[in-house]
């Protein structure tokens, strides 16, 4: 067992291979598959395993080893720019992220003294993930495809490299759209989680392209809860409203004009300056039923379940405009 991983010795032995899911063994800065059938081998990264599965991945082991930008640029950026990109107001925000980390640190704390919680797409801290992250009794293990300051597992959620009921919680925030086949992935979170352990999601739905060609798909609130069918619901509901998603429908709009990247960059800082305000008015608007067919995105927080929800009970839980809106209205 390796001490200087980043992750605890709990935590290692918890692993699997993400191939077979049969033990893996430490041996000189890698993790070898005891299957004699599969014998792959995974590096060790700067004190983080690389367990990716590359036959169902489209990642590589070579890409870390290397140290090539997947999802995240981690080439450095200069103090200059990183002071002017402060300087631009944003124009999303997060209504009820701070609130959904609360409600789910006291749930944790109560089914577990010491819970232990996957985080998926965890490089960098989720926004208004403090509230989790202050608990020093929670394990958290911040697993991604690109290394970052959180990291300390790359992994892909396709193939979750640990064993069967490993967590009290797993956390997927803004990461369901950057996965090309969520229903395994949520297959996978199912899997790992302990009986009645916790999952929380944060997925888009009115978001335009980010994160380049790893974005994939979109969820309607609907959508997002057949995705989580069988898990049984804590709450769900709009995460960033309509506001956000003008803002941003205006920006990429602007963008459309422009194909240099300094130009785009010109466009970005405009867009934010002149409907950053936008976002405000999602405080009010969180909760009405045009929001709901219009949200930038949506979060669904569960608790694993033997039963699944029956897509007749599904459609009973929509919250939008009744009636909805005709394509010829």
């Amino acid at each position: 067992m390796i001490e200087t991983l980043k992750l605890t010795e709990s935590t290692q032995e918890q692993l699997c291979c993400p191939i077979c899911h049969s033990k893996l063994l430490e041996e000189a800065e890698i993790f070898l598959c005891t299957n004699s059938q599969c014998q792959a081998k995974f590096p060790i990264v700067d004190r983080i395993p690389v367990l990716i599965n590359e036959s169902a991945s489209i990642f590589s082991l070579r890409d870390f080893v290397d140290r090539q930008n997947t999802t995240f640029n981690i080439t450095p950026t200069s103090k200059i720019k990183r002071i002017l990109v402060n300087l631009v107001p944003q124009n999303s925000v997060n209504i009820q992220g701070s609130k959904n980390y609360k409600i789910l640190t006291e749930l944790l704390l109560k089914q577990s003294e010491k819970p232990k919680v996957l985080v998926l797409g965890g490089g960098i801290l989720g926004q208004g993930m403090e509230a989790l992250a202050s608990v020093p009794s929670i394990d958290i293990i911040a697993s991604d495809v690109s290394f970052g300051p959180e990291t300390s597992l790359i992994c892909d959620a396709h193939d979750i490299p640990f064993k069967d009921k490993s967590f009290d919680g797993v956390i997927a925030q803004a990461v369901l759209e950057h996965v090309v086949d969520p229903i395994r992935c949520v297959e996978e979170i199912h899997r790992v989680l302990k009986d009645n352990g916790l999952v929380y999601a944060e997925t888009p739905f009115m978001q335009q392209v980010h994160m380049g060609r790893y974005d994939f798909t979109r969820f309607t609130h609907l959508g997002h809860r057949r995705l989580f069918r069988k898990f049984e619901e804590v709450c769900s509901g709009v995460g960033c409203g309509s506001g956000m998603a003008l803002s941003w429908a205006y920006q990429y709009f602007l963008l459309s004009f422009f194909k240099s990247q300094v130009a785009q960059e010109f466009a970005i800082a405009f867009a934010r300056i002149t409907s950053f305000w936008l976002k405000y008015f999602d405080y009010y608007l969180v909760n009405k039923p045009g929001t709901f067919d219009g949200a930038s995105a949506y979060y669904f927080l569960g608790r694993k379940s033997d039963c699944v929800l029956s897509d007749r009970d599904l459609i009973k839980m929509y919250k939008g405009i009744r009636g909805g809106i005709s394509p010829e209205f």
